[in-house]
């Protein structure tokens, strides 16, 4: 048994059973690819898939019982290369980070800034989508850590380490009927068409449920992924936006700006990677980064925490600091950075 065909089954069972995609992954040839899944089955003396002719239809009971284990092999391998590059060279290595639009825009950058400044020698990859697919890349240990406000939670592969609570704003141009009122309600906002981000980003989920709650069905006029693409659209007179407070710009003079705090609970944002993973020390440092207020101790412990209800336990004490609050440490921080 080969360490390079089990990353053959891996890729292939990730790919939903289909070995081109697998091939080309792994840039390597279809008929490789099946050929050494065959020799593996041969060597266990079982059949990992169910065919169709030369068509993979199902996982077989087999398969199923050996796909867990393949994925801890892969996963301890990734982590012994991990654990001996940090003793041949401990400032050498890569940082994956899969996140939101929204945090890759307004939170990451100052963040990857000072990062770079203290390991310049630490190659950075940052991957953009819905929550729910970078959440997945975690979940298959395909990048170090997921950012996000959805789905993070919903995985049990996953370890969560808050990092800090958000809110909303309203956004309108000027003149705005909104922009008029002083105590502005649910039922306000709803009765103007709302452009706001797709269904699963940016805590789109708990802003439904508020108006739900509030029994109220406004017209989502427009969604996007990206909030300067509504406020683009707000811009037009489409509608009031709604968008996460990390996007906003003192410097855009074309919208009005209203702190939505009142109007809604507070978002999350956490940080997930899978159970078992290796940290490197210079990975500890960027989780400290974006969870500022908890300490090292506290971080490492709940990287070995196998369940939830651990994580939960460390936590129990633990307030979440506010965007605003998280911000101000991160600009005091990168000041005495930069002034050492």
């Amino acid at each position: 048994m080969k360490l390079q065909q089990l990353r053959f089954l891996d890729a292939v069972v990730r790919n939903n059973l289909n070995v081109s995609a697998a091939a080309e992954e792994l840039y390597t040839s279809q008929p490789g690819v099946s050929h050494q899944i065959k020799l593996l089955e041969d060597e266990l003396d079982i059949q990992i898939f169910e065919r169709s002719g030369k068509k993979l239809t199902n996982i077989s009971p087999a398969g199923e019982a050996i796909l867990g284990h393949v994925t801890n092999l892969l996963n301890n391998a990734k982590n012994i290369k991990q654990a001996a590059l940090e003793f041949s060279n401990s400032n050498r290595g890569s940082l994956t980070i899969a996140t939101t639009h929204t945090q890759a825009q307004f939170i990451l950058p100052p963040i990857l800034q000072r990062f770079s400044a203290l390991y310049p020698d630490i190659e950075l990859r940052v991957h953009q989508g819905n929550p729910k697919s970078m959440c997945k890349l975690a979940a298959n240990n395909q990048v170090d850590f997921v950012i996000a406000s959805e789905t993070v939670d919903e995985l049990t592969e996953l370890v969560t380490i808050p990092a800090y609570s958000w809110n909303r704003h309203i956004v309108v141009p000027k003149g705005h009927p909104l922009t008029k009122m002083l105590n502005i309600t649910l039922a306000d906002l709803a009765s103007f068409p709302i452009l706001t981000y797709m269904l699963g980003l940016s805590g789109r989920s708990q802003l439904d449920k508020t108006f739900q709650q509030a029994n109220l069905s406004p017209r989502i006029a427009f969604t996007a992924t990206d909030s300067d693409v509504i406020k683009t659209y707000v811009r037009l007179g489409l509608g009031a936006g709604i968008i996460a407070e990390m996007a906003y710009n003192k410097d855009d003079q074309e919208l009005v700006y209203i702190d939505a705090n009142h109007l809604f609970p507070d978002s999350l944002i956490k940080i997930g990677f899978r159970h078992s993973r290796h940290i490197s020390a210079f990975q500890f440092v960027f989780l400290q980064m974006i969870s500022p207020y908890l300490d090292m101790d506290t971080i490492k412990k709940i990287a070995a925490t196998r369940t939830r209800a651990e994580q939960d336990k460390l936590l129990i004490d633990y307030q979440v600091p506010s965007f605003k609050a998280m911000q101000k440490t991160n600009d005091a921080s990168y000041t005495e950075s930069i002034s050492e």
